[in-house]
């Protein structure tokens, strides 16, 4: 015990002296074990689902490599080809063995190996989808905080009036509306219209015209914009309002309002402050829903994200990119909730981490 005590004590000194960076850093190794815990469930997943899901990648492989042969000769692909590729694969391993192997290359190699479909590396497949996806939910989360303190904020001071039952009638409906519905109903109003394009992505590159781009891409990109605003802001709106109202009706908004401090002040020093703590608590959670949701977002509206690189992975079994598909997409969401409560602590004076 005392020996434990000693190879602790600066653990608990640095602990004492920076409580926010200790904080901050126990955050960092619970999500760090969070995701190995989730990368062996995955890989002991696939060892327990019944039968083999590179069954077909491989035989398909085969095929591919044999098929003038196989047309003349007549062969077929046997039960030693398939161990064959299977130990070059190395999935004949227990699924432990297989995910430390793993481990051992990303980290130590700082590779993420090859597709098994396209044969290119995940590293690249992912580093060309990930931009794509990122900038759709960034703009998208930034009209949805906007639009919703504005209107939250502005209604919570109509409580009760026509404007602002009307309001909470959209956010209700809009939070309950089916996000798939939603896009396809965008999607056959771009087709029966004509105004917007049916794809969301411009079909030349960057590099060949930029300016060009930007604006196609704007053209493009506005109707999955919108259903990731409407899909979003339904819920963040009726959150940021009760959040005001609630605060509205607090003792120390009536002391304020007693001592003659103007409404404004009452509304944006004071009530307005407080409504950030649910928003920063809640904002990790929207960020994760924007990430799951644009999965049918980008496959709908045929956007190159990394939501649509998922789904084609999975359609053909790409183990490799599955793989690094969950456990990136899983980092970016944790990594999300931890921003949020660091951001928690900055902004609220009141949370002091390691403080007794």
């Amino acid at each position: 015990m005392k020996i434990l005590k000693t190879l602790l004590a600066p653990a608990y000194r640095f602990k004492r002296k920076f409580p926010l960076l200790s904080y901050i850093a126990g955050r960092f190794v619970t999500m760090a074990v969070m995701l190995f815990i989730l990368g062996l469930a995955v890989f002991a997943l696939m060892d327990l689902a019944p039968g083999d899901i590179v069954d077909q990648v491989m035989i398909r492989q085969l095929f591919s490599e044999n098929q003038s042969r196989m047309q003349t000769r007549g062969d077929t692909v046997n039960a030693e080809q398939l161990e064959a590729q299977r130990r070059a694969l190395g999935l004949d391993q227990p699924f432990y063995i297989q995910y430390f192997r793993w481990i051992k290359r990303v980290f130590v190699n700082h590779d993420l190996g090859v597709s098994l479909i396209s044969k290119a590396p995940v590293s690249f497949l992912i580093a060309s989808r990930l931009p794509n996806s990122i900038a759709l939910n960034i703009i998208s989360l930034v009209l949805i905080t906007v639009f919703s303190f504005v209107l939250g904020v502005y209604f919570s001071s109509k409580a009760g009036t026509s404007a602002d039952l009307a309001l909470t009638f959209f956010a209700l409906v809009l939070h309950a509306f089916p996000g798939m519905l939603l896009l396809i109903l965008l999607q056959f109003f771009a087709s029966l219209t004509g105004l917007f394009p049916v794809t969301a992505y411009p079909p030349f590159p960057i590099s060949e015209a930029p300016l060009r781009f930007i604006v196609s891409y704007g053209h493009h990109i506005f109707l999955p914009l919108l259903a990731a605003f409407l899909g979003g802001i339904g819920g963040t709106l009726r959150m940021i309002r009760a959040t005001m109202l609630d605060q509205l009706g607090q003792p120390y908004i009536t002391s304020l309002r007693s001592r003659g401090i103007r409404e404004w002040r009452v509304y944006f020093n004071h009530a307005f402050r407080n409504t950030l703590n649910p928003y920063i608590t809640g904002s990790a959670n929207l960020l994760a829903s924007l990430f799951s949701g644009s999965l049918i977002l980008e496959i709908i509206f045929a956007y190159p994200g990394i939501g649509r690189l998922m789904y084609e992975a999975v359609m053909q079994e790409d183990i490799n990119l599955v793989l690094a598909n969950i456990m990136f997409i899983s980092a970016l969401v944790l990594a999300g909730m931890v921003l949020a409560d660091i951001t928690l602590a900055l902004v609220d004076p009141r949370i002091r981490y390691g403080k007794e």
